[in-house]
């Protein structure tokens, strides 16, 4: 009976006393989400496929909760390319494994090929990042380019 007590007891002991990672706390969701995605890149202009191409998006952190999406260059090369440009502080927000931003609107400038400063808006942002897996969507205007374009980018974690 005394065998049989000391045998439960060292189960038990042993059971409680192991490390589970249930305990640790979750990483905060912009170093969850961080980091470069290639894939492919679809912009439409006016109804219309302008490019499909592979492209590589970075994500960077800015606070806990927030992150920096870089978008690179975009267009025919030369004078018919649009800069890589950055989208700032978006926030993000956890469902389940899903992580998602969202940006009604943000602004700014770029240099040009010719070094010239050519401002640019993009509007209704969306990232939605599952897994290793993200799906950004925008609409961008650039200089005075007539039309808006817009565009959707699937990538995979590098």
């Amino acid at each position: 009976m005394i065998a049989m007590i000391a045998s439960v007891a060292v189960v038990l002991g042993t059971t409680s006393c192991s490390s589970s990672n249930d305990d640790e706390p979750e990483a905060p969701v912009a170093n969850q989400v961080a980091g470069s995605y290639t894939g492919n890149e679809v912009v439409i202009v006016d109804k219309e496929e302008s490019s499909n191409d592979t492209k590589t998006y970075e994500f960077a952190k800015v606070s806990d909760t927030s992150i920096d999406m870089t978008v690179p260059e975009m267009g025919m090369g030369g004078m018919m390319t649009i800069p890589s440009f950055p989208v700032k502080n978006i926030p993000l927000t956890k469902s389940g494994n899903t992580i998602t931003g969202k940006v009604a609107s943000y602004s700014g400038t770029v240099k040009n090929a010719k070094g010239d400063e050519k401002a640019y808006s993009v509007s209704d942002v969306t990232l939605m990042f599952n897994d290793k897996t993200v799906v950004v969507t925008f609409s961008l205007k650039y200089g005075n380019m007539p039309f808006l374009m817009t565009t959707t980018f699937t990538g995979a974690r590098k």
